[in-house]
Formats: structure tokens, C-alpha cells, sequence
């Protein structure tokens, strides 16, 4: 795990394994049918890039472990969508060389599940729960090479 805006660790980016961070959090509200996990890098050359997207988390859950494994359904319940990479699962930091960038992530309850044909890109989940949303939490690392 990272501290709050704190350095990501290799393990956790293009650098090391490329695994997902272990997340915990607390205090879905009543009413949450399902929890909804972005991460991504507002500070990619290219605009906002989404590193990793899960969607209908069950909201009795308190986290992730790490090294979730890249598969579109997750053993304790719900979804991965595509991260911008066009991969299924996380995929960490790899900024170019440079300044340091921040990683977001965002955890949203919501009321309802969300649906897709497909398997949703960012667009498409953060346009499904816009008005479903009852409440969120933030935490920001950081990664450098």
C-alpha cells in the first residue's frame, strides 16, 4: 500500500510486477446496492488516463487485495472494465520520464448496479453512474521514473 499522496511503490507500477495495490475503505452508505473503483492519471500528455475500472463491487466488501487478477468478473463479486491501456484489469503507473504524475483513486457507492452489452470503457461507467452516485472517497499517490 501507499500513504495518502504518498510515492506508489514499483511493485505496483510498469516499473515492477505491474500489480494492483492492496485498497481498503469504510462506510458505504445504506441504500448501496454496488461500489464503483476508478483510478486514473489526470496528469497523462494526452488528457485523463484511466489505469482501472470495477464496477458493481458488492458494498459489503472493504477492499481489494493486491494482484487482482486481469479478468472481467473478480471471484468476490464484481467487474473490470477496459483501462485505457485496451486491457481488461489494472495496469499501474508508467508515466514518461519526468515529472512526477498523480494517480487518483476513487471509490463510489451507488444505488443501483450498472449494466453493459459490452465491456465498459471509463466514458461508459462514469456516464452510467453519474446520477446514481451516493457517495465517494479519494485517495492520490504518486509515481515518477
Amino acid at each position: 500500500m501507499f500513504t495518502p499522496a504518498g510515492r506508489i511503490p514499483d511493485q505496483y507500477t510498469c516499473v515492477g510486477a505491474d500489480a494492483s495495490p492492496p485498497l481498503a475503505w469504510s462506510g458505504a452508505p445504506a441504500g448501496a446496492k454496488g461500489l464503483v473503483l476508478i483510478v486514473d492519471d489526470p496528469d497523462a500528455p494526452s488528457g485523463s488516463f484511466t489505469h482501472w475500472i470495477v464496477y458493481n463491487l458488492p458494498p459489503t466488501i472493504a477492499g481489494l487485495s493486491a494482484g487482482v487478477p486481469r479478468a472481467e468478473a473478480l471471484s468476490q463479486g464484481g467487474r473490470q472494465g477496459l483501462n485505457d491501456f485496451g486491457r481488461v484489469g489494472y495496469n499501474g503507473p508508467c508515466p514518461p520520464p519526468g515529472r512526477a504524475h498523480h494517480y487518483h483513486y476513487r471509490i463510489f457507492a451507488l444505488d443501483q448496479l450498472l449494466h453493459f452489452d459490452a465491456e465498459p470503457n471509463a466514458e461508459m461507467v462514469r456516464t452510467a453512474m453519474r446520477t446514481h452516485v451516493l457517495a465517494e472517497g479519494e485517495t492520490t499517490g504518486i509515481f515518477s521514473r
